[in-house]
């Protein structure tokens, strides 16, 4: 998401390597909406997930993702606003499929959430 963000290109080809299901759903509407409003991101948000519970096929993550780092900008350079980057809760599921872990379901709490 970190680099397909800086493109704003939702169809970044390598998303579906990692995300599936809801979860690339909802990575491509924010994709989406940032290349109409001609919108990149730059920097990387810092993460730090913890396994809240696991079954053979299945984990379930929580995180407080650090977004102070990565933050929007129009396309010209300039800030998309004057508001900081913040931190935020994140929940996900990480399903494997074949031979490869994906993200399948991911929520992204409000921003400031931790």
């Amino acid at each position: 998401m970190a680099v397909a963000s800086a493109y704003a290109d939702p169809g970044w080809p390598h998303l579906p390597d990692h995300a599936d299901d809801g979860a690339l759903r909802l990575l491509k509407y924010g994709l989406e909406k940032a290349q109409a409003e001609n919108i990149v991101t730059k920097g990387v948000p810092q993460v730090d997930p913890l396994v809240i519970a696991s079954g053979a096929n299945t984990v379930k993550l929580q995180d407080c993702v650090d977004g102070t780092g990565w933050l929007q900008y129009a396309k010209s350079g300039a800030l998309k606003n004057d508001r900081p980057g913040s931190r935020s809760k994140a929940d996900a599921t990480v399903t494997r499929e074949k031979d490869a872990w994906k993200v399948t379901a991911l929520y992204l709490h409000e921003s400031g959430t931790c």
